[in-house]
This record gives structure tokens, sequence and C-alpha cells, in this order.
């Protein structure tokens, strides 16, 4: 297999159409010995096997950060990158805004990270940045912090991973000399943060554009014999002349713009390397065909009518009186209407991360953490009613929201 190349923004070097995520690599439940608890370790063997296929394969784009897998993913991809493979490769890690609290905070991050990696990492990302983190970087002086360990050689280039608004996005765009930016972008997400206009301004800039969660965390890969659970999604492809399967339509969307330099996958298989790497191989700028993006709109469509709630994000309905983030419970309700109870754990541990108290925020701002309100916080004021476009009861999903995740309703019988 021959892998495509495109452009890495102003950066001077060419970057696989494909760049391995190291988010979701392959794991296990183990008991641990000392807590009693189950836990989920990676598989390491069968992780650096993927890394290693897909860099044999030419992929040339490794990324991780501070917290996948528990701190362990910088660890594997280290390991993972010796006996020769640390040459072939680009190496992102990402700086975790969310725990940096002095400046000092980043040579402690950094050195550890360098540790864990056995490299430095050739681009350091600010991780996940929104308005309030990159007020953190002025204020901590943290620019001079990446332009220091840019001039001893520690590390090439400097970006930014980002979840806000396309306004802010912009704000932090122009608020510095950015190497390049990490965006989330998929066909359903083309207006959410930062979004194809914020994709589109990126590259004006001639900054290279990094995709995440091209397959939005596996919503758009349903697999052959799974598509009778979704007829309208199964609908739109059967009546498709061009046969695709269902992550290579959600690739082949992003690829097409040539706007993107690499997407990133977060691969947990083998099958799912070699199916990418495969896609990433077909890829072309302005490749697909207008019926071809129709079908793609059509997707859209139809994937918006497993939504129980029709949000858009907009964020209007904030800033709640008692501090509940509504657009993004919202977001995990929807996540519950189309995965089922099957994906009720995974999305249970986001909410449960969440402040659900006034007791619970006032002692996370005292300690200078971030979070989110969760529903719990809702006392039915109805002020959210009045500000939200989408005529959404959002009250109502509260109340829904709290008998799933608080009380155990099952979600068929609360949200359908």
């Amino acid at each position: 297999m021959i892998m495509k190349y495109r452009k890495m923004g102003s950066l001077g070097w060419d970057v696989s159409a494909l760049g391995f995520g190291a988010m979701r690599l392959p794991v296990e439940k183990v008991k641990d010995e000392e807590t009693g608890e189950m836990k989920f370790n990676i598989k390491e063997g069968e992780a650096i096997e993927m890394i290693r296929y897909a860099i044999d394969n030419g992929v040339n784009y490794i990324d991780t950060a501070y917290p996948y897998h528990g701190g362990k993913s910088e660890v594997l991809v280290g390991k993972a990158l010796q006996d020769g493979y640390r040459e072939k490769v680009h190496l992102t890690t990402k700086l975790p805004m969310w725990m940096v609290k002095k400046t000092e905070d980043f040579d402690t991050f950094l050195n550890q990270q360098i540790e864990r990696l056995q490299t430095n990492p050739d681009i350091y990302l600010f991780h996940g940045l929104n308005k309030a983190r990159a007020e953190k970087i002025k204020n901590l002086n943290l620019f001079e912090k990446m332009e220091q360990a840019k001039a001893k050689g520690i590390i090439k280039h400097i970006g930014f991973s980002f979840h806000d608004s396309f306004e802010v996005f912009k704000e932090i765009i122009d608020m510095y000399n950015w190497d390049c930016c990490q965006i989330q972008y998929n066909y359903l997400d083309i207006e959410f943060q930062a979004g194809t206009a914020g994709l589109k301004y990126a590259s004006s800039k001639d900054i290279a554009v990094i995709i995440m969660e091209p397959i939005r965390g596996g919503k758009l890969a349903i697999p052959e014999d799974k598509l009778d659970l979704y007829p309208e999604i199964k609908k739109t492809l059967e009546k498709s002349k061009i046969k695709r399967s269902t992550p290579d339509w959600a690739l082949q969307f992003i690829w097409n713009h040539s706007e993107v330099s690499v997407v990133l996958s977060g691969m947990s298989t083998m099958r799912h390397v070699v199916e990418n790497i495969e896609s990433a191989n077909n890829s072309e700028i302005n490749i697909l065909t207008e019926a071809e993006l129709a079908t793609i709109s059509e997707l859209r469509e139809a994937y918006g009518k497993y939504n129980v709630a029709p949000c858009t994000s907009c964020s209007y309905c904030l800033p709640c009186p008692n501090g509940v983030s509504i657009p993004f419970v919202l977001r995990l309700l929807n996540d519950l209407a189309y995965w089922g109870e099957s994906g009720k754990e995974r999305i249970s541990f986001f909410y449960n991360y969440m402040a659900k108290t006034q007791e619970d925020i006032e002692e996370r701002k005292s300690k200078g953490e971030e979070f989110d309100g969760a529903a719990t916080l809702c006392i039915q004021c109805g002020e959210c009613l009045e500000k939200c476009p989408q005529q959404i009861e959002i009250p109502d999903f509260m109340e829904k929201a709290n008998e799933i995740f608080e009380n155990g309703k099952g979600i068929s019988e609360i949200l359908f």
C-alpha cells in the first residue's frame, strides 16, 4: 500500500494523510491486586504491533497526550518508537492545561512527558484550549515557556488543540503565530466548535490543521451487521451508487478538504489500522462528486433523526444561574439515545465527573479546578426556555438526565 501525503501547513514537510491517535489503544479489563477494583490496561504487545504496522505502511504522525489511558499512552508510544521507529515519525504530545496552576508547571509536565516518551516531542500543543485556558496562557507567560523550549531544541513546533466556539477559536488563532492547531471535525460537526469556518480560517493563515474525532468517537462507524438498528442511515447508504463503509464515508469527507493536513484516528484493533490505511491511500483533495457530497448531507440528516434533543450547542441558554452545563448534558443524552444501554457506562463516566451540588462547585472553584455542572443542579427555574432558539424543553431533559444517570432508570424507559 502507498500512503498519501499532504502539506503540513507552513512547516515545510509532508505528513501522512492518516495519523495515529494513541487515545483509544486496545485494552483489557483486569483486577487491581491492591484495591480489588477492575481497571483497564493497555494490551502492550498488540498496541505496539499496531503502531509499528502503521509506520511500516507510511504513517509518519503519532499523537498522544498526558492524560490518555490514565497516563499510560505516552509510555506505550515511547516503547513503540524504539528499534528505529522514532526517526520515522513526527511525534506530538500536549501540555495538560487544566492541571497547570503556575508557570513552573510547564517544565514539570514537559520533563515528565519526555521521560515517559523516552524522547522529545516534535510538536507540543496546549491541550484543549478554550477562552479561560487561553487567558491562563497569557497570565502565566506560557508562550514564553514554549519559545524557550523551542530555542533550546527541546521541541520544534508550537500549537494547540481546541474545544470552544468559533469566535473563541478565531481569537486564539489571532493571538499568536501558531505552527499548527488541532480541532474536532467530522460531517456531523461542521458547525460545532471551530467547525468548517475555523478550518478555513486557520488554513488561510497557513497554519497546519490536525483533525481529531473524524468518526465522532465511533458514532460514524456502524458495522455492516448493525445497520438494521439504524434504518434511516441504512436507507441513505443503500440509495447511494457509491458503496463505502460508514467510517470510509466519514474519513473521505475530511480528506476532501484541501485545508486539512492530517486526520487522527484513535484505533483500537489491527483491523481499524488496516482499513484506515487503505482508506487514506484512496483519498484525494476535492475527489468527492456532487452525488457523494449529497449522500454525506443525507447521512448528516439521517443521524440527526436519532437525537432526542435538537441542540446545536449554540450556548444561548448559558450561563445557567445554577451552574448547569446545559449543552453538554443534552449532548450526553443524545449520545445515550444513539448508543443505548451499550454506551451507558462510557457516557456515565463523563457525567459522573461533573459537579453535582453547589458545595461541589464552590470546592472545585476554591481549588482552581475546571468543571461542568450536572443536571442535578437544575431547579426548574425555566430561565433557559426563553433563551433557547430551538425551543427545547430543557428542564424536562434535565429531569430525564437525573432519572438515567442518578436513579439508574433505563434509557428506552426515559428517552423514548
